[in-house]
C-alpha cells in the first residue's frame, strides 16, 4: 500500500495547494486536505485472522502427519499463529476483508475528529474549517467541517465532495478529483462565507 506521504507526487501536491488557495480566494472557510495511512490498526482483525488460518493450516497439517492428533495440531498452531498473524497485518486488502465496515466508518469519523482538534482546524477566527481526509487503508474520505460552516451548511452537502473525491480514487486520478473537490467547496462556502478584506490563511492548504 503506498504510504501517504508519497502518495501524491511533489508537481500534484502543487496542484492541490494551488486548488486550495483559488478556492479560498472566494471564501474565509479553511479547506485542508489530509492524507492519511490508516485511521486505526485494527488488531482485532489481525487476532482472528491468524488465528483462522493458523488454526485451518494446522488441522490440515495435523491430519496429513498426525491422524489428526490434537498433541499434532497444537505444536502447528504454536508455531503458525505469528506468521499468520503478520501475513493479515502485511496484506491491507486482505485485513480489510476481516473488518466489519461499521467498525470503518466509524474509526474514519473518530480519526477524523481527531485530526480536526489535533490540527488545529477548530480554532479558526469564524469557524470555517474544513477537513477533507482521505485514508488510505479503508479505502475511505470523509469531510468534517467546523461548527461555523454546520450551522448555515446542511451537513448532506459534504456527500457530492466524498463522492467526487472517492471516484477519482478508484480510477486512478485521486489528484483530479481532489482538487475538483476543492473547487466546489469553494463555490459551495462562498455565498454564506465570503472572503474578507482582512482574511488570512489560518491553516495549511494541504497534510500528508
Amino acid at each position: 500500500m503506498t504510504k501517504a506521504s508519497i502518495f501524491f507526487n511533489d508537481a500534484e501536491k502543487s496542484r492541490i495547494e494551488a486548488a486550495v488557495k483559488a478556492a479560498e480566494s472566494h471564501t474565509c472557510g479553511e479547506i485542508v486536505p489530509m492524507v492519511i495511512d490508516a485511521s486505526y490498526d485494527y488488531p482485532r482483525a489481525e487476532i482472528i485472522g491468524g488465528g483462522c488460518f493458523a488454526m485451518g493450516l494446522a488441522l490440515l497439517l495435523a491430519w496429513v502427519f498426525g491422524d489428526s492428533s490434537e498433541w499434532v495440531f497444537l505444536p502447528f498452531f504454536i508455531v503458525l499463529y505469528l506468521p499468520c498473524k503478520w501475513l493479515v497485518r502485511f496484506a491491507p486488502p486482505l485485513k480489510r476483508l476481516l473488518i466489519h465496515p461499521d467498525e470503518i466508518t466509524l474509526e474514519v469519523e473518530e480519526q477524523a475528529l481527531v485530526s480536526f482538534v489535533t490540527n488545529g482546524l477548530h480554532h479558526t477566527r469564524e469557524g470555517t474549517g474544513i477537513l477533507i481526509l482521505i485514508s488510505l487503508f479503508e479505502h475511505r474520505v470523509h469531510v468534517l467541517a467546523d461548527r461555523g460552516i454546520n450551522a448555515k451548511v446542511p451537513p448532506g452537502t459534504w456527500d457530492e465532495i466524498v463522492a467526487t473525491v472517492t471516484t477519482g480514487l478508484k480510477s486512478g486520478q485521486a489528484c483530479d478529483a481532489l482538487c475538483k473537490a476543492i473547487g466546489r467547496c469553494g463555490e459551495l462556502l462562498a455565498e454564506p462565507f465570503p472572503r474578507r478584506e482582512d482574511d488570512k490563511d489560518e491553516l495549511p492548504n494541504l497534510i500528508a
